[in-house]
C-alpha cells in the first residue's frame, strides 16, 4: 500500500490513506469491505458533513456501514491499519445527536487532521461531480455511478465519464530585488491582497498560462516560472498549481476588471503592512498563503487573514 505523506503547509493537500484504486472495479472486494465491521463511512449531503469535538480540533463523524443510510457510495481508501473508508451521498444529513454539528470543507479544512482532511477533500470533489454530471455528454441519456464512485457510465451508449478536474495556475510574482507583487480584486474589500491565478486554457502549457494570466491581469512580463506545489481546490473542481514567476521588470498595469490594484512588497514592507492591518492576506486554506510564506521564509501573523 502507498500511504502518501501530508504536504506541509497546504491544508487541502493532506491525506493518511491509500486510495486503493486497484479495488474500484473489484465488486467482490468492495462488497466484503462494506460488510467489514471496522469499515467507516462518511455521510455527506450538498457538500455538508457532521462533526464533533472542540471547535479547534473537530473530527468528522464516521459511522459503521451497517448504520449508513442509502445513497451513492464512493470508496475513499484504506488506512495503514487496514480500515476501509467510504462516503455515502444523501439528500439530507441524518438528524444530529447531541454534540454533533454540521459544516463543509471550506470551514473545516484547516482544522481537521490529515486523515479527515483527505477524506473530506476526496468526498467533496466526487460528490460535486456526481451532482452536476448525471447525463451523458455524448448522447444526453442518464449515466450511472461505476468504479466505486470514480466513473459515471452512460446507460444508453456505454460511454464512460471521469471526474472533472480543472487545472489552474496560481503564482507569486517576484522581481529582480526579490520583492513580491500582490493584487486585489475589485470585489474584495480594501486591504485584501493575494497572489494571482487563472485557469489553464486548451493547448496551453502551465508556464504559458502563468505568463498569459500575469500579462492580462497586471501587465507583467514573466521571464520564467518555477513550480512550487499543488493543491486540490474542490470549490467545485480545480487543481491549483503553484508557481513563483519572475518578472522582467517592476512595471505594473492592472486591467481594472480582474485586478483593481497591485503593489510590490519587500519582506520587511509586507511584515509591517500585515502587522499594521494595512494588508490582509489569504487564509491558510489556500495555497496562496503557502506561496507567500514560502517566499517570506516564515509564518506571517495568523490573525491577519480572510
Amino acid at each position: 500500500m502507498i500511504h502518501p505523506k501530508p504536504a506541509v503547509g497546504q491544508a487541502l493537500a493532506r491525506s493518511a490513506l491509500d486510495r486503493a484504486a486497484e479495488h474500484r472495479l473489484d465488486q467482490a472486494w468492495l462488497d466484503e469491505a462494506w460488510k467489514e465491521p471496522r469499515t467507516r463511512v462518511l455521510v455527506l449531503a450538498q457538500g455538508r458533513v457532521q462533526w464533533s469535538g472542540p471547535e479547534h480540533e473537530p473530527r468528522l463523524v464516521l459511522i459503521g456501514s451497517a448504520d449508513a443510510p442509502e445513497g451513492e457510495r464512493y470508496l475513499l481508501g484504506v488506512d495503514p491499519d487496514g480500515v476501509t473508508y467510504f462516503a455515502v451521498a444523501v439528500d439530507t444529513l441524518p438528524e444530529a445527536a447531541e454534540g454533533i454539528r454540521e459544516a463543509q470543507l471550506y470551514t473545516l479544512g484547516t482544522l481537521l487532521d490529515d486523515r479527515d482532511a483527505g477524506l473530506l477533500v476526496h468526498a467533496t470533489g466526487l460528490h460535486h461531480w456526481h451532482r452536476t454530471h448525471r447525463f451523458c455528454a455524448r448522447c444526453g441519456q442518464p449515466s450511472e455511478i461505476a468504479a466505486a464512485g470514480h466513473v459515471r457510465r452512460c446507460v444508453a451508449c456505454g460511454t464512460e465519464h471521469y471526474p472533472r478536474t480543472d487545472p489552474a495556475v496560481i503564482m507569486l510574482v517576484l522581481d529582480a530585488d526579490d520583492r513580491c507583487l500582490l493584487g486585489r480584486q475589485p470585489s474584495w474589500p480594501d486591504k485584501r491582497f493575494s497572489t494571482f491565478a487563472g485557469f489553464v486554457e486548451p493547448g496551453e502549457s502551465l508556464e504559458q498560462a502563468v505568463a498569459r494570466e500575469l500579462h492580462e491581469e497586471v501587465g507583467v512580463v514573466a521571464t520564467s516560472s518555477v513550480y512550487v506545489a499543488s493543491q486540490p481546490w474542490p470549490f467545485p473542481s480545480s487543481l491549483m498549481l503553484g508557481f513563483f514567476a519572475y518578472a522582467a521588470d517592476d512595471r505594473v498595469h492592472v486591467d481594472g476588471e480582474e485586478i483593481a490594484e497591485a503593489q510590490w512588497f519587500s519582506r520587511e514592507q509586507l511584515k509591517d503592512a500585515v502587522a499594521a492591518s494595512e494588508v490582509v492576506l489569504p487564509g491558510a486554506l489556500s495555497i496562496a498563503r503557502h506561496l507567500i510564506e514560502k517566499w517570506y521564509g516564515a509564518p506571517l501573523d495568523e490573525n491577519n487573514h480572510w
